[in-house]
């Protein structure tokens, strides 16, 4: 009796199966490694807009600090500092939305001041345990990378109050 070439049934069920148990213990992994980076590049970037907080209060002293994440940034392409667009953050910044986060920047004139005296940059993740798990901010008071654990819909700090309550990173 002659055996044929090849795999039975039995033997490709086992490969699957245990490909399988592979893809079972990788893809947690991954997810947690992309929430990781995610979660860098907003911390970097929450950095980058608060650096551009200072240069455009020195830039434009009779405003102070910038009134929008838009004030900050520019067109793509062809960009001319002004109060309305400093050009100091990159397009994909200005537009609040990177890396599975969304950014928030703003200067704030409290008790009616002429100027902006105050910042908050801050950052939450777009989809919660999806994209990252904790928001990130810096205000005026101590420039420190401030972090709290995000929720479900969540926003950016919209304000210095509501950032200074994080914890220190």
């Amino acid at each position: 009796m002659e055996r044929e070439h090849g795999f039975s049934l039995f033997e490709l069920m086992i490969v699957v199966a245990i490909v399988l148990i592979i893809a079972v213990i990788a893809i947690p992994n991954l997810m947690r490694a992309k929430i990781s980076a995610n979660e860098s590049s907003a911390v970097q970037t929450v950095r980058q807009m608060a650096t551009a907080e200072l240069t455009y209060h020195n830039s434009y002293s009779s405003i102070g600090f910038a009134p929008d994440l838009k004030s900050l940034g520019g067109p793509a392409v062809g960009c001319s500092p002004s109060p309305a667009g400093a050009c100091i953050v990159d397009s994909v910044v200005t537009n609040g939305v990177k890396s599975g986060y969304l950014f928030f920047a703003a200067g704030f004139a409290p008790g009616g001041a002429p100027t902006n005296t105050q910042f908050v940059s801050s950052a939450a993740p777009m989809r919660f345990n999806g994209t990252g798990t904790r928001n990130f901010c810096i205000a005026t008071d101590d420039g420190s990378v401030r972090t709290v654990i995000g929720s479900p819909g969540g926003t950016p700090a919209p304000d210095v109050p509501t950032c200074i309550t994080y914890p220190l990173l």
